[in-house]
């Protein structure tokens, strides 16, 4: 079983900054590829960054420019640095992870989420 923890969402104004990461952590093989999505109230659940093992990375449009996503060196996190943000960025956001396990399984794991709130 394959773990996801986030951390450092919170409350920020317009036009301020906030980093979150995740750690994968239990029987990892190999990670294929991690990334962030949110959902906001009313919405449905979307993309909002991807990377690969490769290090390929893929941003919705509304993100392009202002959030980048990013690897540890260890490879079983992804950082998501958001800069420039607005209050239609106000969301739950989760990490998700898709990869192999040490059992010769696939997983595609999900983090519990963590609150963003961009006030005007």
């Amino acid at each position: 079983q394959v773990q996801l923890v986030e951390s450092g969402g919170g409350l920020v104004q317009a036009g301020g900054s906030l980093r979150l990461s995740c750690a994968a952590s239990g029987s990892i093989l190999s990670i294929y590829a991690m990334g962030w999505y949110r959902q906001a109230p009313g919405k449905q659940r979307e993309l909002v960054a991807a990377i690969t093992s490769g290090g390929s990375t893929n941003y919705a449009d509304s993100v392009k420019g202002r959030f980048t996503i990013s690897r540890g060196n260890a490879k079983n996190t992804v950082y998501l640095q958001m800069n420039s943000l607005k209050p239609d960025d106000t969301a739950v956001y989760y990490c998700n992870a898709r990869g192999s396990t040490g059992w010769g399984t696939v997983f595609d794991s999900w983090g519990q989420g963590t609150q963003v709130s961009v006030s005007p």
